[in-house]
């Protein structure tokens, strides 16, 4: 569970939305599975994934969330783009984590065709959107707990 009071934010790219709406209401199911009203949760869309770990930062360092979840689906085409795009989005994420001590979640599909996309978002295969918000909300929450007992700082 969530500590309580607790407030999240999801910074999900528009880019393949048909995707990425799927992913955004699996996280939101899972966060109030986890004791995080829907109130408590604020929502920034973005044009892409390649923009998100700027609002994801920005939205990190405000001291208002406990994590930071960003949601996007890039799906590879017949160019170069798709490993651009991945590349910038995944080392962006991370950076926006380790800088700023709030853990900052990479719910990003990198799949190869809109079939596996699909399967993640509530298909075959679970809603990683979900899964995404859960590991936000855990990773919070240990974080929470290790600064309690003065294991960790920052």
């Amino acid at each position: 569970m969530a500590e309580p009071g607790s407030k999240y934010a999801v910074v999900v790219a528009r880019f393949n939305s048909l995707i990425t709406k799927g992913l955004l209401e699996g996280a939101m199911e899972t966060f109030e599975a986890h004791g995080v009203p829907k109130e408590n949760v604020d929502v920034a869309w973005v044009p892409g994934s390649f923009e998100m770990p700027v609002i994801a930062k920005s939205m990190a360092k405000s001291g208002k969330y406990a994590g930071v979840v960003c949601i996007g689906a890039v799906i590879r085409g017949a160019t170069t783009h798709y490993d651009a795009v991945v590349s910038a989005a995944t080392s962006g994420v991370l950076n926006c984590s380790v800088d700023t001590g709030v853990p900052v979640i990479f719910g990003v599909l990198t799949t190869d065709d809109l079939e596996q996309a699909l399967d993640r978002t509530g298909g075959k295969v679970g809603n990683k959107g979900g899964e995404a918000a859960l590991t936000a909300v855990e990773t919070a929450t240990l974080l929470a707990k290790l600064k309690k007992e003065g294991k960790a700082t920052w």
